[in-house]
């Protein structure tokens, strides 16, 4: 059989499984948004096998390798990479370039009775790839921008829309002060990766029109690519005219309701005040823009707020803050 797979936009379009045998320090820094890391070698192997590599070249090293990597822990790991294929036939395996790792596991899971394809180029020449097409597409894009004051409802709106890109979705971040998640935002390389998948997929049918929320060129700690941000700052702009108590609703849904829901998901002690905590650390973010004394009165209204909530009062006194933010500080810098 052909040992490799090269067609990188039918891996975006089809989205097969990847298994990433790479190390995990390796994909932590950046992964594709369909890949599974089931290294061949841990991060101590392959720091020790890079020692090796160094001090006495590829032989030493591939020996070294096979040392490590031998016995029941060999097995283990053959054993993961089979079943995995075995429940995702379509799977495709890479390590960085393509080359001795993948090499190295596609041949003991043929040993296994299991074939399977690997990545030509590995992970470096689809991340290639996908930075290419960012730059491709973005110099042909067409976008609009969906603009509003803060709880608006864009991102509401803005996920009814068939051509769209959820920027805030792809940054695990709501795109304010108040916009960290429960979980951590994804490394700037695997969100780029994940922007790219979105953006093949839309232009599949060579259509550049693309709808985008209004955004900064940072959303929380990540950046957008050059060539995208340079495209919706000059982009068609959409405004989204919400009354205030539509607004008051929609941002307690969000930041408080549903917030407060992805907290009690979490294997932590008192949610509620992990919540309440976050909240406060975020309002303290904007303090010297807020002001001392307006900064004053939105943290004893989110106080008093939360102290209603756990005396069993319910969670309506959180509206109180939102407006108040919403009229002082998000309104005014609009």
């Amino acid at each position: 059989m052909n040992e490799f797979f090269e067609d990188f936009r039918a891996i975006v379009l089809q989205r097969p499984p990847l298994i990433d045998v790479r190390a995990p320090v390796e994909f932590h820094k950046g992964a594709f948004p369909n890949a599974v890391n089931l290294p061949l070698m841990n991060d101590v192997e392959r720091e020790l096998v890079g020692i090796r590599y160094k001090e006495f070249g590829n032989a030493e090293a591939l020996k070294l390798g096979h040392e490590l990597v031998s016995g029941k822990k060999r097995q283990m790991r053959i054993e993961a990479w089979c079943d995995f294929k075995k429940r995702n036939p379509d799977a495709i395996l890479y390590c960085f370039r393509g080359g001795q790792r993948s090499e190295i596991a596609q041949k003991w899971m043929a040993e296994a009775g299991c074939d399977i394809l690997r990545l030509r180029g590995g992970y470096k020449a689809f991340r290639h790839y996908l930075l290419e097409e960012i730059e491709r597409i973005g110099s042909l894009l067409n976008p609009f921008v969906l603009g509003g004051r803060t709880g608006s409802g864009k991102t509401r709106l803005l996920n009814s829309i068939q051509r769209s890109v959820d920027l805030e979705a792809l940054s695990n971040h709501r795109g304010s002060a108040f916009g960290r998640r429960t979980t951590p935002q994804p490394t700037q390389i695997s969100f780029e990766n994940a922007l790219a998948y979105e953006l093949v997929n839309l232009t599949r049918e060579e259509n550049y029109t693309a709808i985008f929320e209004d955004e900064g060129r940072n959303i929380g700690r990540l950046y957008l690519p050059q060539t995208i941000f340079e495209h919706m700052e000059s982009a068609p702009l959409v405004v989204l005219d919400t009354p205030m108590d539509e607004r008051v609703e929609i941002t307690f849904e969000e930041y408080v309701v549903s917030s407060q829901q992805d907290y009690e998901k979490l294997s932590i002690e008192d949610p509620l005040r992990r919540w309440y905590e976050e909240i406060a650390e975020s309002m303290e973010r904007i303090k010297r823009r807020l002001g001392g004394e307006r900064y004053k009165i939105a943290f004893e209204l989110l106080d008093k707020a939360y102290q209603e909530q756990i005396r069993g009062l319910g969670n309506e006194g959180h509206k109180r803050w939102i407006e108040y933010l919403l009229r002082e500080y998000y309104d005014p810098m609009y």
